[in-house]
């Protein structure tokens, strides 16, 4: 499902002068949007937006991969900078192999990590090619 869809408000109407369009976009709108790679591959979907509170920056997308109707899922916390949205075919792109994505640190959905640790956000950004924002 696009972000398209869950727009109740018209955000995302064809005349993006008269409203935020992909440029701003409603978090609650994202949940749940597919997340494909480069190959044209679907990775999954966004099961939730992370945000840092003490910046008010988007820190990290958590993307659900695998499994069937919930059972066995793995989620990984993609940094949000790793992910662009695709405009026209209303999802985002990861530019990782789905095979890599299966190898990623991921996490159980019983079980998150400590996602303010230094040291676990190290090893995410390192995965996936991108650095922390700035204090």
């Amino acid at each position: 499902m696009s972000y398209e869809d869950r727009d109740t408000y018209g955000m995302y109407r064809d005349d993006t002068s008269k409203g935020p369009g992909p440029e701003l976009m409603g978090a609650d709108t994202l949940h749940g949007n597919d997340v494909y790679n480069d190959k044209d591959e679907d990775l999954g979907d966004i099961k939730e937006i992370m945000l840092d509170m003490r910046t008010g920056r988007v820190s990290y997308a958590v993307l659900s991969f695998g499994g069937f109707l919930g059972m066995g899922e793995k989620l990984f916390a993609v940094p949000w900078n790793a992910l662009t949205l695709d405009t026209v075919n209303k999802r985002f792109i990861l530019k990782v192999d789905k095979e890599r994505l299966k190898d990623a640190p991921g996490f159980d959905p019983d079980h998150w990590p400590d996602m303010a640790n230094p040291t676990w956000a190290n090893e995410i950004h390192s995965y996936y090619g991108t650095q922390p924002y700035p204090n």
